[in-house]
């Protein structure tokens, strides 16, 4: 790495650059080159000197920290290895307090705006003396103001995210058209839903920032110029600022990572990509604490991009932000004059291109002998692999949710006129049914019931036919946390024309004439700080599924990777090496389930190694459109093989009687050990029910014992549940566990375990008796029902599970079909930033990550190829020479051909999978529509 004589480095270590002096000769940097970068105003008898050794003065003209800055002076070190080129920096107080009658001379202005620079002077400057302009000056005004910057990419025909201006009046700042809402703004009339941005229109004023919606839990993320190592933070302020004019435009889902464009004339771009700042806030620095950025490869679209923005701005040397979204690329924001940090590559090439474009235009009128050098493209000769290494090019994991509050539901029949008028409004008789999420819609619904309730305190003979221990409950769910995020709590009404007749224990018990609403109301089934920090756990473990992460943890003297911490052994290593770029390609996908999204967000935050709220991350890395159904089924779906499978089990488990050899051959019929092992456990099912029942009853009263107790007033249980909550949870299992007849409802087995266990794990400072005792058995029981209850033998079991699984099974498939086909998108440069010898030359691909409405999720999609030697001091990643238990992509195409095949069109049909319109395209490539069609002609090289 070279660097300026001030350094006292020898010439002998300053990198060599082969175009640009006469006859194609190359020569090494000498005293007289150095000699050439002078900070001293140019002799008036210079201009007498023999034209046969007559100079190019090539003027730098801006505040002394660009002039010296390290990229600045490793190109000037190069643009002086031109033969008839010198360079005179401008002295910064000559700039500031000289009349620009008495700057330096020069043939050429190399001059940008910074902070405190004096742009007028400058115009002057050139006006007076009309040197070649590099960038040019008066357009450096319409850089400073984005609503020019906008104007002008919009007359360029250049894409850019959907934007309106608010201009506001400083002395009436109240006097603006803007409308602001919950969820969004309306700004001139154009409404921007969150998340949506909002910009100073200044471009010098950095405190951007981006709005997000309640269903995500709200708050904004506050965008600010670098500061140490942080570049924004979380706020839970949701409004808008009120002074000051902005422009709001729609956010852009660009999975985390910005791309930084810097051009050097129409025909050249260098890109990189980083990571979002708007995503955790936190800076990624390299060993020398320098932002880590990627190169990578524009697209032939987006060399058209730079190319235009150079042109129309008149900037040689300019820099712009691209944002690659929904399949697109859409510029952001124009930077004006702005090199390359670190790479060492682009200062050659930026040398080269300025100091052929200065010789080119200048030359011919100076009389000096010069011709365009004309050289062969340079050709990268890339070593690869050798032998027969095969290279981890595949992922496919099926991944559980994390730890969640037991799921809840209370049904109450409302015929209160209030409850009426709340579903008119929200068109609910549109289709007779409605369902309510967002934070106002539930903040009505509790109003009514704190309505309800205070008439009937104050008068209890009022006609109000709605049970008050009901609206009670609906009372204290709604006021749970104290606030609404609109991701754990909803609300559905269904219109009943003729009332609802008593169906179970949730019904009143007379029955009534005239319409009603059947209002459901449904929480629980939250993520839960446990669920969280396990789906981060599980993140930071990914990586290790990247070669050179498996054993580094090892050479640390860890007993396990959970005691080291960072899986990959040290930062930047492993997957976690290829941070930005890898964050381009990864795609997470969700159903819209709270607690699904939530861990998917966290499972991110651990891979990614991203730091403070879910928030950021879950609005902008997570997509659910579309996604039910991939992996879900309902009772309306239900093949037939499911109906009678479930009426089997049903039948076996409600005998009175020991379990004999043939309910062994029936019911175990895999020889499942924890089947065979939960059936000896439980040797009678009903007598196993009656004890679960008499245990529910003991725990019920020990519940009701804690609540007459005045020291237990104000105990919080996990998660913010209280006594009364707990206990209306147990107690309706109680009565829905045993139904009238005397007999037990089995399907009410999987909530019992479920609540059981988790006030085992969370709540067992209650020291409630018995309740391991409810464990035990709730699980033998629950390890039989869950897993036959999707088909008891073998037969069965696939027949259920094809039907189930191939809408997902379809979307892995077209996904590597995509992939593989798209091999050209999305590649680290080749050349980009790399001094040093680089080891391969394979691509980076995408992994995908699927949360289906089952809250399971699936993990897959292509990994990174061998990585690339950089300037961090990392080492080499090589792929992995041994993959006992891989399959290769031609094995995985013909397992998925086949069962994709094999699924029946009538299975298929009864699934109610995401048939909306096509996923969004990506930055990585197209992701597939989940279509019905299979992709059985597709075949992956077994290479």
């Amino acid at each position: 790495m070279s660097k300026s004589s001030g350094q006292g480095m020898c010439n002998s270590e300053l990198p060599r650059f082969l175009i640009g002096s006469e006859g194609g000769e190359s020569r090494e940097l000498d005293d007289i080159d150095m000699r050439k970068i002078s900070g001293h105003y140019r002799e008036e008898e210079e201009e007498d000197e023999d034209q046969s050794e007559r100079q190019i003065m090539v003027g730098i003209c801006s505040m002394m920290k660009k002039s010296k800055s390290k990229p600045m002076t490793e190109i000037l070190e190069r643009l002086c290895k031109f033969e008839y080129i010198t360079v005179d920096i401008f002295p910064e107080e000559v700039i500031l307090n000289e009349p620009v009658e008495k700057w330096p001379l020069c043939d050429c202005l190399i001059s940008f705006h910074s902070k405190g620079f004096p742009l007028d002077k400058a115009v002057s400057y050139a006006k007076l003396r009309n040197p070649l302009l590099i960038n040019d000056l008066n357009m450096q005004y319409f850089i400073q103001d984005r609503r020019e910057v906008y104007r002008i990419l919009q007359e360029e025909g250049i894409d850019l995210p959907r934007y309106a201006v608010l201009n506001r009046d400083p002395d009436r700042p109240e006097e603006c058209n803007l409308v602001e809402s919950e969820d969004h703004v309306e700004v001139n009339g154009e409404v921007f839903h969150k998340p949506f941005v909002e910009k100073p229109v200044s471009a010098e004023d950095h405190n951007v920032y981006i709005y997000y919606p309640t269903s995500a839990g709200g708050g904004s993320q506050r965008l600010f110029r670098k500061i140490g190592s942080r570049s924004s933070v979380y706020s839970p302020e949701s409004t808008v600022r009120k002074t000051g004019s902005y422009i709001y435009e729609e956010f852009m889902p660009t999975d985390g990572t910005d791309v930084k464009v810097y051009t050097v004339g129409p025909d050249y771009a260098h890109a990189e990509a980083r990571k979002s700042p708007a995503l955790d806030g936190k800076v990624e620095r390299d060993s020398e604490g320098k932002e880590i950025r990627y190169p990578v490869m524009l697209t032939a679209m987006e060399k058209l991009v730079a190319r235009k923005v150079c042109l129309a701005f008149k900037q040689t040397v300019c820099g712009f932000d691209l944002l690659r979204a929904n399949g697109h690329s859409f510029v952001c924001d124009v930077n004006g004059f702005s090199f390359v940090k670190n790479s060492m590559k682009y200062y050659d090439d930026c040398a080269k291109v300025l100091g052929n474009m200065v010789m080119r235009e200048l030359a011919p009128q100076l009389h000096i002998p010069w011709s365009i050098p004309m050289e062969a493209e340079d050709i990268p000769i890339v070593p690869t692999t050798s032998g027969t290494m095969m290279e981890l090019r595949c992922v496919i994991a099926v991944i559980r949710h994390g730890d969640r509050t037991p799921k809840q539901k209370m049904k109450m029949e409302v015929r209160n006129a209030l409850f009426f008028e709340l579903f008119e409004k929200y068109g609910g008789y549109k289709s007779g049914k409605l369902k309510l999420k967002k934070p106002k819609q539930l903040q009505e619904v509790l109003d009514i019931a704190r309505q309800l309730l205070a008439e009937l305190v104050l008068h209890n003979d009022c006609e109000i036919e709605e049970k008050k221990s009901k609206l009670e409950q609906l009372k204290t769910v709604l006021e749970m946390y104290g606030h609404f995020s609109g991701i754990n709590r909803k609300v559905q009404l269904t219109y009943l024309p003729n009332g609802q007749p008593k169906a179970s224990s949730e019904e009143e018990d007379a029955l009534k004439e005239g319409p009603s609403l059947l209002l459901v109301l449904k929480w629980g089934g939250e993520l839960t700080p446990a669920g969280r920090v396990q789906a981060e756990e599980l993140g930071r473990a990914f990586r290790c599924m990247y070669p050179g992460g498996q054993d580094s943890c090892r050479s640390l003297g860890c007993e396990s990777p959970i005691d080291c911490g960072d899986y990959a052994g040290f930062p930047g290593c492993g997957l976690l090496r290829l941070h930005s770029t890898y964050r381009h390609d990864l795609k997470i996908y969700a159903s819209d389930e709270g607690r699904v999204q939530m861990t998917a967000a966290a499972f991110a935050k651990g891979l990614l190694a991203l730091e403070g709220e879910l928030t950021p991350i879950l609005v902008q890395m997570v997509k659910s459109a579309n996604m039910n159904g991939l992996l879900d089924s309902d009772s309306d779906s239900l093949t037939d093989c499911q109906q009678r499978v479930k009426a089997r089990l049903h039948e076996i488990m409600q005998k009175n009687k020991d379990f004999n050899e043939e309910d062994y051959s029936k019911l175990a019929s895999t020889g499942s050990p924890s089947l065979v092992n939960s059936m000896e456990v439980i040797v009678n099912p009903v007598s196993t029910c009656d004890r679960v029942h008499t245990l529910i009853k003991s725990l019920t009263c020990q519940i009701c014992k804690r609540l007459e107790d005045p020291k237990s007033a104000d105990l919080q249980l996990y998660h913010s549940e209280t006594l009364e909550l707990m206990l209306q949870r147990w107690s309706k299992l109680e009565r829905d566990f045993r139904m009238k007849n005397g007999r037990y409802d089995i399907s009410k087995i999987p909530d019992i375990y479920d609540c059981v266990k988790y006030d085992t794990q969370h709540n067992s400072s209650l020291g409630l008796e018995d309740t391991l005792e409810l464990f035990r058995l709730s699980r033998a029981l629950a390890d039989i029902i869950i897993p036959q209850e999707y088909g008891i033998n073998k037969a069965e079991k696939l027949d259920i599970a094809s039907a189930y699984c191939l809408p997902l099974v379809k979307k892995i498939q077209l996904d590597l079909q995509r992939t593989h086909e798209d091999e050209a998108v999305n590649k680290l440069h080749p050349l980009g930033w790399l001094h040093t010898p680089y080891k391969s030359s394979k691509c980076v691909h995408g992994i995908s990550v699927m949360m289906a409405a089952t809250e399971r999720v699936c993990v897959f999609g292509p990994c990174v190829g061998a990585g690339f030697e950089g300037c961090s001091l990392v080492p080499s990643i090589y792929p992995l020479e041994t993959l006992h238990n891989s399959l290769s992509l031609k094995q995985v195409d013909e397992f998925l051909t086949t069962l994709c095949k094999n699924g029946s069109e009538t299975q298929f049909k009864r699934l109610k999978y995401a048939s909306g319109p096509p996923s969004t395209v990506s930055s990585a490539g197209p992701s597939s529509p989940s279509v019905p069609e299979p992709s059985s002609n597709f075949r992956f090289n077994s290479e």
